[in-house]
């Protein structure tokens, strides 16, 4: 009874400690990354056995799991007080994305306790079919070998909720644009949506997809992958536990490898307590010595910033002369991060988009330089993005002024639906094309525009499509002008409410012309995750459309 107890206490992290600490620790709540949670675990019950102290106090370290997306989310939203101290993603990706947020909750990375380079795992027979150990790959030559036909299938976890897959994605795009420009970028659009059939959701779920032998026979006779982009130290994880029959062989590409560092992030510094802060810095402090070092270590991390272990790295599945021990690749900048995710939701996933378009009086003005109206320039640039979008995708199309359809402001022209689906010999891109061509400013119409957002909203949410990247968007010459309309803070407040990170629909917001309230409409954008933008010219629509869909995408979850 007694060791059923002790095992219960160290599966639930809440090992007691000696009676020279008593009731007097200071308790420290650690959320971290699944792969890095067993060695901040092993270090927490390390501190315990050790009496380590903080100010005097002993330090209660207790260690959650959560996936690094997830909590960039959360954080990101500020919405609560967390109910923990630190958090340890894999990445300072996911720190990056929490400061996107308008509202988010305080994060300061204090260091970085760790470091993972990421390669191509292969089981032996493919990477030997790959002339593994001696031939060296750069990051394209290598995903293109590794996707050729069917003899080495290569799987990866979703780069838009994954450090590693991410990073992977951000280095291939970077390294095929230096070599082949355009050309390059193109062939990068074509690996990752052919990537994508071999996605799985996190990181967690990818080893799941590995064949269990040579033959890439999975269960039931099932074609598993026999490649994956991992960590090193996700395949040191895997062989230590799998042995050599089942182990990995890593390809390190020689065009530089990107890496997973670990930033140790206090979370809500500024509220947290003088004793709770100092515990904090104390078991960070705990990965700079040795004993830490070698926790660390243990579980497949690098610690130092000279060469790895060969121990570490022969269990990682790594030989001589794979560029191993090279300098890590220069981490890409906000800017890569956000046309990797754009580039991976536009090329992988469809699009579910409702157009909202002002049909006031004032788009009847004519733009400077052209001879053509507001609205009819609109027209032509939606034309002209609709050609950027698939038969898969779903595109619908609202108009909006002051009492468009009895006492309300707007109505919908067009359903959104998928624009290859015919009906009557008509397809729905035929259809839209109509209702663009037919878009024509009211007569004494003025801009209806918190209603309508509102609506549209709540029609967008209550017909979210899964699988889908799910937007609004939302063209305006003008601020609202509807003195019956709800107020500014009820939209955004109703706005927020509705908003749901795990199913989002942000919403694209441009102001068109010199008289449109930018803020407003970036206001209305961010209470949704979405984006606003101000655009001089309506010719420029097109444009923006597709970059705000990039940066929504760079944004999800």
């Amino acid at each position: 009874m007694v060791a059923g107890s002790a095992a219960a206490a160290v599966n639930a992290d809440v090992l007691s400690f000696g009676g020279s600490c008593g009731d007097d620790a200071v308790r420290l709540d650690v959320v971290a990354a699944p792969d890095v949670t067993p060695a901040l675990r092993a270090a927490a019950d390390d501190a315990r056995e050790k009496e380590i102290t903080s100010d005097g106090h002993c330090i209660d370290v207790r260690v959650t799991a959560r996936d690094s997306y997830k909590v960039a989310d959360e954080l990101r939203a500020g919405k609560g007080d967390p109910e923990y101290d630190v958090w340890v993603p894999d990445s300072d990706l996911w720190v990056r994305r929490v400061g996107l947020g308008t509202k988010q909750t305080k994060v300061s990375p204090a260091g970085n306790i760790a470091s993972s380079p990421i390669g191509v795992a292969m089981l032996p027979s493919a990477a030997r079919s790959l002339g593994w150990p001696k031939k060296t790959y750069d990051w394209p030559r290598l995903t293109a070998a590794a996707m050729e036909g069917d003899d080495v299938r290569l799987g990866a976890a979703d780069p838009a909720r994954s450090a590693t897959g991410l990073l992977a994605l951000a280095k291939l795009g970077a390294s095929a644009k230096k070599q082949d420009g355009k050309e390059g970028e193109t062939r990068t659009a074509a690996l990752a949506k052919a990537l994508s059939k071999r996605t799985t959701d996190t990181d967690g779920r990818l080893l799941e997809t590995l064949a269990r032998d040579g033959s890439g026979a999975g269960p039931g006779g099932s074609r598993h992958n026999q490649a994956l982009i991992l960590s090193e130290q996700a395949a040191y994880a895997h062989n230590a536990s799998a042995g050599r029959k089942s182990g990995l062989d890593l390809f390190y590409p020689k065009d530089g490898s990107p890496r997973l560092d670990y930033p140790y992030t206090l979370v809500a510094d500024d509220k947290m307590s003088t004793d709770t802060s100092r515990a904090a810095l104390r078991f960070m402090t705990m990965f700079s010595d040795e004993a830490g070092r070698k926790i660390l270590t243990e579980h497949g991390f690098r610690t130092d910033p000279g060469p790895p272990s060969t121990e570490l790295v022969a269990t990682a599945g790594g030989r001589s002369p794979q560029p191993y021990a090279d300098d890590a690749s220069e981490p890409p900048s906000d800017r890569q991060i956000q046309q990797t995710l754009g580039m991976w939701t536009i090329t992988v996933q469809n699009a579910r988009l409702s157009t909202v378009v002002d049909a006031s009086e004032s788009m009847r003005q004519l733009v400077p330089g052209r001879a053509q109206s507001r609205m009819e320039v609109t027209e032509s640039s939606l034309t002209q993005a609709l050609a950027g979008f698939t038969d898969e995708d779903e595109i619908g199309l609202w108009e909006f002024a002051t009492r468009l359809d009895g006492a309300r402001d707007y109505r919908e022209l067009q359903p959104t639906e998928r624009l290859g689906e015919r009906e009557g010999g008509v397809t729905h891109r035929d259809r839209l094309l109509k209702a663009f061509s037919e878009l024509r400013p009211a007569p004494g119409g003025a801009t209806g525009l918190y209603d309508t957002t509102l609506a549209a909203y709540k029609k967008a949410r209550s017909t979210y499509a899964s699988g889908k990247f799910n937007a609004l968007v939302i063209l305006t010459d003008g601020a609202n002008q509807d003195p019956g309309s709800i107020s500014r803070d009820s939209l955004l407040a109703q706005l927020e409410e509705l908003s749901d990170r795990e199913r989002p629909v942000p919403v694209i917001a441009i102001a068109v012309g010199p008289d449109a309230d930018k803020d407003e409409v970036q206001q209305i954008a961010e209470a949704t995750g979405g984006s606003g933008h101000q655009v001089d010219d309506p010719a420029q629509i097109h444009a923006v459309i597709l970059k705000a869909i990039m940066e929504a995408g760079g944004n999800r979850p």
